[in-house]
């Protein structure tokens, strides 16, 4: 470990040496000079006596850098060449400078859950932003301020002692802020919207290492893009976001296992749930998430796949009885049911911190898809295919088709001209995770597996032009598909682009304007995919 105070340098003479030799920034990445194979004991040296006390620099040498630097899924890897941790607010903007002035790519993160194919493109400095993990309740009881570390748990968690909730994702393990700036889909929505509706102001780094604040009185269309397109725009050091009363004591829960004869049966039910894709005269927002899986449980079979499912009420179960009877009729292998209080919903409907969802070091091969309805043969369909699939390739058993269904009162009621967040009338949140453990032999095979059970999801709803949410994203869709087909959209975003941002530093997070920028790319990261070319094309 480079600890930076260690390394803090007074000496008038060597700061005027320094300066000296420091080259003009390279703030277009197209400069020929870099000091991306700066030892971390250097970096240290240079940026450490600028910054406070308590950051770290880590190199790959240092112990610390593996755990600062493991993956949720390492099928996509960012180059990591050092990890710079700040402590404070205030040593983003300067670390963010002295990228630019040595010519380093940096890439801001916190808790590493990015799937994305385009993060392989990035080479160079991570900012590790964990040490910001500040909650603040704010006096009035309406707000909280926030640390761009934070992720779901300890924020679900001290809101609720405190008596509030406020949005934020549907699993424990995941950065606050990489959702958010894509918008953000969660169990909260059918109330509140997506989590980027509950922010009041961000406090922004951008790519000139500039700190400025964006709210819907300073710089409102950036505010604008932050709410959907947030990741092309700047590292999010703080936001303040609302807060809400968290109003019942406990959620009732109930999760059901069906076997694949009960597939239509399922399919039918959770489309009259929610009538056909209109959500309209239905008690949805307290039946606030549903979320199915197909998957192989060994104990009921190793080569079948299950129909596994989970209901989340904000409420009694004597209250959500009515909207569960039809699905108690089907017949299924095993239910669980209970109420607990919200912070423990994720635990008990397979997203908390001990679930697959929050495990490291697995291949998950990702392709969404945005959908109205559940196009039943289309479900038959995938489900076969997914047999198929196991049955072809037995280390691919961890795979789940997983199928999200949010109540959406609260997305619908807010203007969709108002964020940058495009999917409003998408429901129904689809994708497929090819897991396993890496092994470049079967990376083929699980790209197309992936990408074939997305293309039946898309051809099933024929009146649908393909949506795809940008956090689940596989890093090749088009730029419309994430961003919005209506033309002003991504022209606001484009212009918006060239102002914030002109020389596309934030390029690696399926970036509205592709990444052409030479320095950052490494083929070799790409283990024979034949990706990274298709993936920097993207959109033109």
């Amino acid at each position: 470990m480079a600890r930076l105070y260690r390394f803090a340098v007074s000496s008038a003479i060597f700061w005027q040496s320094l300066a000296s030799a420091s080259p003009e920034p390279c703030l277009n990445g197209l400069c020929q000079f870099t000091r991306n194979k700066l030892a971390s004991r250097t970096v240290a040296s240079e940026l450490g006596p600028q910054l406070s006390a308590n950051c770290n620099v880590y190199g790959p040498d240092d112990t610390e850098f593996g755990s600062c630097t493991a993956r949720y899924d390492p099928f996509f890897t960012p180059k990591i060449q050092m990890v710079v941790q700040p402590a404070t607010e205030e040593d983003v903007p300067k670390i963010v400078e002295y990228a630019n002035t040595n010519g380093i790519p940096f890439l801001a993160m916190a808790r590493r859950h990015g799937m994305t194919s385009t993060l392989s493109e990035f080479d160079g400095m991570q900012i590790d932003m964990s040490l910001l993990d500040k909650i603040e309740i704010q006096p009035d009881g309406k707000s909280v301020v926030l640390g761009g570390g934070v992720f779901a748990k300890n924020i679900m968690e001290k809101l609720w002692n405190a008596g509030y909730v406020t949005a934020s994702g549907s699993t424990s393990c995941v950065g606050l802020l990489g959702p958010a700036l894509g918008g953000g889909r969660g169990r909260l929505e059918g109330y509140y919207g997506v989590v980027s509706d509950s922010f009041l102001k961000l406090n922004v780094v951008l790519a000139n290492g500039t700190a400025i604040t964006v709210s819907d009185t300073e710089h409102p269309d950036l505010f604008w893009a932050m709410k959907g397109a947030g990741h092309n725009f700047g590292v999010v050091t703080s936001l303040e976001m609302k807060i809400y009363p968290r109003g019942v004591d406990t959620w009732y829960y109930k999760t059901y296992i069906w076997t694949q004869d009960k597939l239509e049966a399922v399919f039918e039910a959770s489309n009259n749930f929610h009538n056909d894709g209109n959500h309209a005269g239905h008690h949805l927002k307290e039946m606030a998430f549903n979320m199915g899986s197909y998957t192989i449980i060994p104990d009921i079979s190793e080569t079948e796949g299950v129909i596994f499912w989970s209901f989340v009420y904000r409420g009694s179960k004597e209250e959500a009885q009515p909207y569960l009877d039809a699905f108690d009729a089907i017949e299924a292998v095993s239910t669980e049911d209970g109420n607990v209080p919200y912070p423990e919903i994720p635990g008990v409907s397979g997203t908390g911190m001990n679930s697959a969802l929050c495990d490291y070091g697995l291949n998950h091969v990702h392709y969404p898809a945005g959908l109205k309805v559940w196009n039943v043969t289309t479900q038959r369909q995938i489900y076969d295919l997914y047999n198929e699939k196991i049955a072809e390739y037995p280390e691919f058993q961890r795979t789940t088709v997983n199928m999200e269904d949010y109540s959406h009162e609260g997305v619908n009621a807010i203007d969709p001209d108002t964020s940058a967040y495009p999917w409003r009338d998408r429901g129904l949140l689809s994708f497929i995770a090819v897991t396993y453990d890496p092994n470049p032999s079967l990376d083929e095979a699980a790209i197309a597996w992936a990408k074939e059970t997305r293309d039946l999801w898309n051809a099933g709803a024929p009146d649908l032009l393909p949506s795809t949410y940008v956090n689940y994203a596989h890093g090749d869709e088009s730029t419309e598909s994430m961003y919005g087909y209506e033309p002003w959209r991504l022209e606001k975003l484009r212009g918006l682009k060239a102002q914030y941002d002109p020389d596309n530093l934030f390029s690696y997070y399926n970036p509205i304007i592709p990444n052409l920028n030479p320095r950052s790319t490494h083929e070799e990261n790409f283990q024979g995919r034949n990706i990274g070319a298709k993936s920097r094309g993207r959109g033109q």
